[in-house]
């Protein structure tokens, strides 16, 4: 259509090397300009097994061709792409199902493991690309079709924590190969699955500092037929268990055969027999779709409401309350300012014994007080100047042997050698042999 014309030819003014620039009336020669009008894939459908392991990878590769080419030859494979993935319809993905990406530049993964009761359920799972350099978004279905198995559940189930991976690196093929493998060879048995894979965050564990290259573990649950063989019960002896409960690594025989690749806790091994489970049913009530039922339509509050008054409400919350602050104001005030007696009153009802005491004891103080303003004393070294009136420099008032160590900061009167010699009286008998 014409339309389509004029919507190729604006892409093509949008490129620098357009050769179809100047065209404005379409020409019946065949054009080789792809123009991406659709930003979706097809639906794309999966069957996994209930009880098994499922495991999707996105790729990077797969989307970069629903975005445009990077500017720069050689730079279009470093576009950062994130994946956003949800159920469709819902915000969230379902409970089985996880996803993780470590970074923009690698590749998503979904997994998990499907129960029982999601088979033959459709699960329809939203994946959205960002391209973080564009910001354009490509978008496609990923239809989860649950089969059911004879095999499930198995009746012997062993979950291993590994110390030494991640949970993306676990989930690659060849990884996980190697370690049903190497499980294979210790249990053996005819039919042997991996259930599910737990990243050990999602158990409670903490994040690793980044240094020796620290990996948070992972938890792999597997499932076989047959009974658990001499080598995994060994970590269940009393022996093994004491140095467990010492934070000692147990004893176990066939631990050589994984720790060429992986390194296991064995205490945190769990074993577990499906066939002893003990089931056991609650009463709860089914918590059905999570849906709310239809109440109608929402009837807000009618206009017409009535007015109310609240004065009432002033008159007990701030009159009352000023009021009584008032009252007691008022009564504070004539106390302290109206029924002052004063000093000829006090006076008047005082007796004349008291009076003349309190009077002699206030002329005492003021004797005392002159007396010691006329008394002559020496000033304090720290009072006397270094020179004299005449510009002479005074001697010091020690020679320069004397020790200063232990001479005070503040002189005494006793030590000044200017100090004034009070005249002492002499003794009579003294003052008669002089006569």
């Amino acid at each position: 259509t014409k339309t389509m014309w004029w919507w190729a030819i604006w892409l093509c003014i949008r490129i620098p090397d357009c050769p179809f620039k100047g065209l404005t009336e379409p020409t019946p020669a065949p054009i080789h300009l792809v123009v991406i009008l659709s930003r979706s894939h097809a639906d794309r459908n999966v069957y996994p097994s209930a009880g098994v392991l499922f495991v999707h990878v996105l790729e990077r590769e797969h989307f970069k061709g629903e975005f445009p080419p990077y500017p720069k030859a050689g730079d279009s494979s470093n576009d950062p792409i994130t994946f956003n993935t949800n159920l469709m319809g819902y915000p969230d993905r379902p409970g089985w199902l996880r996803y993780i990406q470590r970074t923009s530049h690698s590749d998503g993964v979904l997994y998990g493991s499907p129960t029982a009761e999601h088979v033959g359920k459709a699960t329809v799972i939203e994946i959205t690309a960002y391209n973080r350099r564009t910001f354009e978004t490509a978008r496609h279905n990923l239809v989860i079709n649950i089969m059911s198995t004879e095999e499930f559940p198995l009746p012997y189930q062993a979950e291993f924590f590994i110390k030494n991976l991640n949970v993306e690196e676990m989930l690659a093929s060849e990884v996980l190969g190697d370690f049903l493998g190497a499980v294979k060879n210790v249990w053996q048995p005819e039919r042997l699955n991996a259930i599910n894979i737990t990243s050990a965050l999602d158990r409670g564990g903490r994040v690793p500092l980044p240094i020796n290259n620290l990996k948070e573990g992972v938890y792999v649950m597997v499932g076989a037929d047959v009974q658990f063989s001499s080598c995994l019960r060994e970590v269940e002896s009393p022996h093994n268990q004491l140095r467990c409960s010492q934070e000692m690594e147990p004893v176990i025989s066939c631990d050589k055969k994984f720790r060429a690749q992986f390194s296991i806790d064995w205490c945190k091994i769990n074993l577990v027999d499906v066939t002893k489970v003990v089931t056991i049913r609650s009463n709860r009530p089914d918590p059905g779709p999570g849906v709310l039922p239809d109440m109608g339509e929402y009837n807000p509050p009618s206009e017409a409401l009535k007015s109310r008054d609240y004065f009432a409400d002033f008159l007990i919350t701030l009159a009352v309350p000023m009021a009584v602050a008032m009252v007691l104001f008022t009564i504070l005030g004539y106390s302290m300012c109206c029924r002052r007696e004063g000093v000829d009153k006090r006076n008047m009802q005082t007796p004349d014994v008291q009076l003349m005491h309190h009077s002699s004891i206030q002329k005492s103080t003021k004797e005392l007080r002159s007396m010691s303003k006329n008394r002559e004393i020496s000033w304090p070294l720290s009072t006397l100047p270094v020179f004299s009136q005449s510009g002479e420099v005074v001697p010091p008032l020690h020679p320069d042997n004397y020790e200063t160590t232990s001479m005070p900061l503040m002189q005494t009167q006793t030590n000044l050698q200017n100090q004034i010699q009070i005249p002492q009286q002499q003794l009579s008998g003294q003052s008669c042999l002089n006569i």
